[in-house]
């Protein structure tokens, strides 16, 4: 059976669906540019502050700032997962199953 995918564009639960999607991409979108960019300006303008050691050991500052970066995009995707299977898959499965159905 072929779905009416123009009626599913037009249903306003499916409108508010991509509406809310596309809200919660953009905010943790955001998060990650702002870390990101962070880290790299940072690197850019006080390279000093990250190429400090820790302590008395050879390692410094860089990595475990660079090791947190991937552990917040990590994170975020986690989140987006958590939200996706949650609240956006069940409203998406919702909709197939309403214009599938008629």
């Amino acid at each position: 059976m072929v779905m009416p995918l123009r009626k599913i564009a037009e249903d306003p639960c499916y409108q508010a669906l991509v509406a809310r999607r596309a809200r919660f991409t953009w905010a943790l979108s955001g998060v990650m540019l702002v870390v990101f960019f962070g880290y790299i300006l940072v690197i850019a303008f006080n390279k000093e502050l990250l190429a400090r050691p820790i302590g008395d050991h050879s390692t410094t500052w860089g990595i475990p700032v660079g090791l947190g970066v991937i552990l917040v995009a990590i994170l975020l995707t986690g989140i987006y997962v958590r939200r996706a299977k949650r609240d956006f898959d069940p409203a998406a499965r919702a909709l197939v199953e309403k214009y599938t159905s008629e």
